[in-house]
């Protein structure tokens, strides 16, 4: 393997480290756009496990933080997303086509109860 491509590999892996990064670009594979306010009642439900009625304004906020000021831009670096801040319109990018195999394994494994349930490595 190339340098090249085991660091486009490494940097791929790190991006889907973040189960917010994986949560949000999950939602955008299945729709192709997505709205900020959205996806951070979205993404905040599927990281508590809860309803996102149940959710209360810290944890909307917290996300709302964490993804305009790390995930978002992290993403669009990379060229796998492109957003736009005043409108809160996301959308896939075209670097999206390189991760999206390791996105699925990813989510194959996040929607399999039995490994979901496994301890850390």
């Amino acid at each position: 393997m190339s340098q090249t491509n085991a660091s486009r590999m490494e940097a791929a892996c790190a991006l889907l480290a973040e189960s917010e990064r994986r949560f949000l670009l999950y939602e955008l594979a299945d729709n192709r756009t997505a709205n900020l306010e959205d996806l951070v009642d979205q993404i905040a439900a599927w990281e508590l496990d809860v309803s996102a009625h149940a959710l209360d304004k810290e944890t909307r906020q917290r996300v709302y933080v964490s993804l305009v000021h790390n995930h978002l831009p992290r993403l669009a670096d990379y060229d796998i997303i492109e957003y736009d801040l005043r409108s809160g319109d996301i959308v896939l990018a075209e670097g999206f086509d390189d991760i999206k195999p390791l996105l699925e394994q990813f989510r194959t494994t996040e929607d399999e109860p039995e490994l979901r349930g496994r301890p850390p490595l």
